[in-house]
């Protein structure tokens, strides 16, 4: 809720300023121009999404219920596998936003997803380090050194895979002290002071850059991973998932995407 609350006063500020157009730019029925028709969705909207897309979906989603009075949208953070499995497992939800094709994959061959799902945004790895790096990391080469504590995400979680693929193309064999099931606990580790750095998305070191550093480095062009969201199959509010997925594909929610660190896919 405090998230959601603080998503709600940088809206505020963006719209404001014009940053995602103004009340009065939007069209008699609600919604912004190229967004799903507002007024008529209503009832909860439940949303599993990758852990790294907590600040951008938390203020999408403010922005979402201002356009569509009556509707509430909430979410279920964490490891893309982990929330695959969930639905496949018959858990209760709208809409699924993945991390990578393999996850969403598992969804849509179980034939848990309605239609095709959509790739709306892209993300790539940094080395996040504490605040002034203080260990001098600069290169994934460094993180083999044996006095660096690194932290990894589990392989079979997004974060992981990319993980894998980048040390793998810079030749650095790196023994974790710590493997988690999602980004957001690799990168918690750092900020604790835990271990010394962590491969990170870039939009989480952003998100943290009150605590941590992120360093960039060229292997993780080999590593990006493209984010993709469907409606689900057995969702309870068919026509509010429906909205949603539309509404995170339109420029209002792409630039507060972009404003993350994301990128085009």
């Amino acid at each position: 809720m405090r998230a959601r609350a603080m998503a709600a006063v940088a809206l505020a500020a963006v719209l404001a300023t014009g940053g995602c157009g103004d009340a009065a730019d939007a069209p008699a029925n609600g919604s912004p121009s190229g967004a799903a028709p507002g007024g008529a969705n209503t009832g909860r909207v439940t949303v599993l999404a990758a852990a790294s897309l907590t600040e951008s979906f938390d203020k999408i989603a403010v922005l979402f219920e201002r356009l569509n009075p009556g509707v509430d949208v909430t979410f279920s953070y964490g490891g893309s596998s982990g929330l695959a499995q969930q639905i496949t497992s018959g858990a209760p939800a709208d809409v699924f936003a993945a991390a990578s094709p393999a996850t969403m994959k598992t969804v849509v061959d179980a034939g848990d997803g309605t239609g095709t799902a959509v790739t709306f945004t892209r993300n790539q790895l940094v080395i996040a380090v504490p605040k002034g790096n203080p260990k001098g990391v600069s290169s994934l080469a460094a993180l083999a050194k044996p006095e660096v504590k690194v932290a990894l995400c589990a392989e079979q979680v997004p974060c992981g895979a990319a993980a894998k693929k980048a040390l793998a193309a810079a030749g650095a064999a790196v023994t974790p002290v710590t493997q988690e099931q999602d980004v957001r606990a690799a990168l918690a580790k750092v900020k604790l002071g835990e271990v010394d750095a962590a491969l990170v998305y870039r939009t989480d070191a952003h998100a943290a850059a009150a605590d941590v550093d992120g360093v960039e480095f060229p292997e993780s062009a080999s590593a990006l991973n493209d984010y993709s969201i469907i409606a689900l199959a057995n969702a309870p509010n068919p026509s509010g998932a429906s909205a949603f997925v539309t509404f995170v594909q339109t420029p209002q929610a792409q630039k507060m995407l972009a404003d993350a660190g994301f990128q085009k896919p």
